[in-house]
């Protein structure tokens, strides 16, 4: 069994503001910083981190060293990232006193993928093979029918929510990790247990988990509900608190862990990174997780 995230490859430029600027506004930024960063790459580093071999795929532009530097410390496999001699993509991140966070995506590379690159990558992979998937490159309904096809178990993250998921066939995914944002964009509810009912109506083949911020996060199968507190901790930056929840609970499934589990060592994961600045470089490593589990 393998693992494939086929996703967002980003340079992220984080503006520390005293808050998220308005319309007409002008605001110095007391500090500039670049780290590593997109949703897929997110995804990827907190996979090989939580003790999952992880293939990325993607395509990177001329500013992408920092993005292929990340990926070899973290020890994700590169072998399915291109490279073209075009701006790739990259995020303005403003991040306020409180940690909280406004970003503007620039797609660049991620919005380049082409069938013949799909079918390139996913010849290497098939039944029983994980494929894991965000909205931040094109393509996502090519790549979905193929490793449907190939019987792949897809996970989605249908995050950043917008119409290009509507020619998507999401009834061919094994398992949707959202927030409540994208629960009610996909539902048109905004409480969590109608979310949940109507996304397993909707997709009756799949399960769920629905991040809920500080509230926690609940996991649904159509059947049984688990949920999961929180770990309170003083927010730095809340970045990548998501990816790195969704690369912790996929790597812990994998690892034949119960749901219980998965979600715990997700949430803890989850509650180290924002206590961090920066996207991938706030992903803390199995070892620390579990050290942390271990003392409470």
């Amino acid at each position: 069994m393998k693992v494939l995230n086929y996703g967002s490859l980003n340079v992220d430029y984080v503006y520390s503001v005293d808050h998220i600027i308005v319309g007409g506004e002008t605001q110095h930024s007391s500090k500039l910083e670049v780290f590593s960063g997109g949703k897929g790459l997110n995804q990827s580093i907190a996979l090989a981190k939580a003790g999952v071999p992880v293939y990325h795929a993607g395509i990177v532009g001329t500013d992408g060293d920092i993005l292929l530097d990340a990926c070899k410390e973290a020890g994700v496999n590169t072998k399915y990232i291109r490279r073209l001699p075009v701006k790739g993509g990259h995020t303005m991140i403003q991040v306020d006193k409180n940690a909280q966070n406004c970003i503007i995506l620039y797609g660049g590379t991620n919005q380049m993928q082409t069938k013949e690159f799909v079918d390139e990558v996913l010849a290497d992979f098939g039944e029983g093979d994980y494929l894991i998937l965000q909205n931040e490159i094109n393509m996502l309904d090519y790549i979905i029918d193929q490793a449907y096809e190939k019987k792949m178990k897809i996970v989605m993250n249908p995050s950043p929510f917008d119409e290009k998921l509507n020619s998507c066939d999401l009834g061919k995914v094994y398992l949707f990790l959202l927030n409540e944002i994208e629960g009610e964009q996909i539902t048109g509810y905004k409480d969590k247990d109608r979310i949940l009912d109507a996304m397993a109506e909707k997709f009756p083949d799949a399960c769920f988990v629905l991040t809920l911020g500080s509230d926690g996060a609940i996991y649904y199968d159509g059947k049984e509900k688990v949920f999961q507190d929180i770990f309170k901790v003083k927010a730095v930056d809340t970045t990548a608190a998501g990816d790195t929840f969704t690369g912790y609970f996929i790597a812990a499934t994998i690892e034949g862990r119960s749901i219980q589990e998965a979600l715990r060592m997700a949430a803890k994961a989850s509650s180290i990174a924002v206590s961090r600045p920066g996207a991938t470089p706030s992903i803390p490593e199995a070892e620390e997780v579990k050290k942390e589990l271990e003392i409470l």
